[in-house]
């Protein structure tokens, strides 16, 4: 930009002296010939006539004779032969060169008359460039050349300072790898605002990444401990009883490996689920009624707690139904871990909301743990006292579902025991009478 700039104001300025050094080689011929042809007029001429630096002149009586010249051109013929056609006493042309002279000059003609006919009065001067002079040149390319520099230097300078910080962020993201994630980039103080939202926005990236690592790393050693813990207790079961086959309850054996490879096989299985979710596999939505979907689940199933319905119909959502079976089938094992005589399940509609309940009547959670019992592998202590089996990704999983839904799954207060909710985006249904379903 600054060469741009100072090239274009250098044009202008040539332009300029151009113009000026051809208006004042105007007006030198001009003052030659005011000088001159008085001469012409009063005569005799002198046959060498004096000019001015540069200048040639010329002067051809009526016959096309030369009588009178300045120095260079003395004795020589006339350097040229045109003349203004039309009643105008002046004419210029640019030779190259005129004749008895050296390079390009602009020659003008002026008519005389004399009582002897009519005279022609010659003026050269060198040709004036579109630049005017090679002083006015040079003091161009000088001047914007420094300018250019200068402007250069300066912007080197300031947008070197400025994106210092930058510099500072790029390199420590570059000694950043996955066993220094706690390192953060510096956030400037005094810089501009961009930089500064710059730098605390990859500080807030690396925070996110900082968390999923840590996730993940806890996942996998979960994931890990989880798998191998059955898969010792069967290897044990199998090396003692290869150890003493004569003594050995085969059955028994037989059935206590089948049942660490039905762990094995839940916990792969939710795996596999979670992975499905996690890659955002794409939903198979149909307008499901969820208190029917609700009614059928709990009418395939049978149950060693009571099961209160209350069920509201004609509730309709847009989901994949499968999922969602998922979800209450989740919901309903986790309430059957915990509950100590009945589990209350609800559908009903809350505004634009399609909303279930699966409510029992346990120990309950407390505040602090509610969320924390949606993250993968995680059991609380009384869950692992009730139910050693579990895999401890059920929950995930339910809650994986929802979100993919548009919806979400919390656990609300409740009376008693664990109450957990779920609401959907309801979508509009053909009009049905509703009829609650209870037991």
């Amino acid at each position: 930009m600054a060469a741009l700039v100072s090239i274009g104001v250098s044009v202008l300025f040539l332009v300029f002296v151009g113009s000026q050094e051809r208006d004042e080689a105007r007006v030198q011929a001009a003052g030659e010939r005011n000088r001159v042809v008085p001469l012409i007029r009063q005569g005799p001429l002198p046959s060498v006539l004096s000019g001015g630096k540069g200048e040639a002149l010329q002067v051809v009586d009526a016959h096309g004779r030369a009588v009178a010249a300045t120095r260079q051109l003395a004795g020589k013929p006339p350097m040229a032969t045109f003349r203004s056609t039309n009643g105008d006493t002046r004419a210029a042309r640019e030779l190259c060169p005129p004749a008895g002279l050296k390079g390009c000059m602009t020659v003008v003609s002026y008519k005389v008359y004399p009582p002897d006919g009519i005279w022609v009065l010659y003026v050269a001067v060198p040709v004036v460039p579109w630049y005017g002079n090679s002083t006015a040149l040079f003091l161009a390319i000088g001047a914007s050349l420094l300018m250019t520099t200068m402007m250069a230097v300066g912007v080197f300078r300031a947008v070197g300072k400025d994106l210092a910080p930058v510099d500072a962020i790029r390199t420590e993201l570059a000694e950043i790898t996955a066993t220094g994630l706690d390192r953060r980039v510096p956030v400037p103080s005094n810089k501009t605002e961009e930089i500064k939202l710059l730098a605390e926005t990859v500080n807030d990236t690396l925070d996110r990444l900082e968390g999923a690592y840590q996730q993940l790393r806890c996942f996998t050693s979960d994931a890990s401990h989880d798998l191998r813990s059955p898969i010792t207790a069967m290897r044990t079961q199998v090396e003692e009883a290869l150890m003493h086959p004569d003594d050995t309850d085969w059955p028994r054996t037989a059935t206590a490996v089948l049942a660490g490879i039905e762990r094995l096989q839940a916990i792969v299985t939710d795996l596999l689920t979670l992975a499905r979710l996690d890659a955002r596999a794409p939903l198979t939505r149909n307008s499901t009624d969820l208190g029917r979907l609700v009614s059928a689940e709990l009418d395939r199933r049978t149950y060693r707690m009571e099961i209160v319905k209350d069920l509201r119909q004609n509730v309709f959502i847009d989901c994949d139904r499968l999922r969602i079976t998922r979800v209450l089938t989740n919901l309903l094992d986790n309430a059957e871990r915990h509950a100590t005589s009945k589990i209350t399940v609800i559908v009903r509609t809350d505004g634009p909301t399609a909303t279930l309940e699966v409510i029992d009547d346990g120990a309950g959670i407390a505040p602090e743990h509610r969320e924390k019992v949606f993250d993968r592998f995680t059991r609380l202590d009384a869950s692992r006292n009730r139910d050693a089996g579990g895999t401890g990704l059920g929950l995930a999983i339910a809650r994986e579902i929802t979100e993919a839904h548009e919806g979400t799954l919390t656990i609300q207060d409740s009376e008693r025991g664990a109450r957990f909710v779920l609401r959907l985006p309801q979508m509009r249904s053909p009009s049905r009478p509703l009829t609650p379903v209870a037991s």
